[in-house]
């Protein structure tokens, strides 16, 4: 039971770190044309950037990302953000994310998580779960969950960083 209570708490803190000002940590993944990279060198060129976890089975994920995608152009004209679609379908599935994606037009960068190490080094419980990284790369806001306007509560703080 200490053990269960121990984990959970290591659980809750690497979220809260994630949430509260830590900087995006250093997880091997692979782009969707199947190169590795280290998650530590994402970044936006000093500009802000969406961190969003997502699976093609979960439904909120894709209306929230679908929803963005109709005003990411503007976002990115306005402010420079750049959105990083993390999936983390397992292994099984990772080959569907290519084609679903290619499907719905999205022209976000796309990371594939299969083993959800990036995940859980996010702090991420369940998705979608949506980080906004500073130009200096600290995370500097985090929303689990989806709701219709969610987006332009995302927006509102993107614009927060750039003025």
């Amino acid at each position: 039971m200490k053990n269960i209570f121990l984990l959970a708490a290591l659980a809750l803190s690497v979220q809260v770190f994630a949430q509260t000002g830590g900087t995006v940590p250093a997880v091997s993944v692979k782009k969707i044309d199947g190169t590795t990279f280290n998650t530590q060198d994402l970044n936006n060129g000093g500009k802000p950037m969406i961190i969003n976890f997502w699976a093609t089975w979960c439904a909120p994920c894709v209306k929230e990302l679908n929803t963005i995608a109709e005003d990411y152009p503007t976002w990115q004209k306005e402010t420079g953000v750049k959105l990083v679609a993390v999936s983390i379908d397992d292994a099984r599935n990772t080959a569907k994310v290519g084609p679903f994606v290619d499907a719905k037009g999205w022209e976000y960068d796309i990371i594939l998580d299969p083993n959800s190490d990036f995940r859980r080094a996010m702090g991420v419980n369940n998705p979608p779960m949506t980080f906004l990284v500073d130009g200096s790369g600290k995370i500097v806001w985090s929303h689990n969950s989806y709701a219709p306007g969610d987006e332009e509560e995302l927006y509102e703080e993107v614009k927060k960083l750039v003025k």
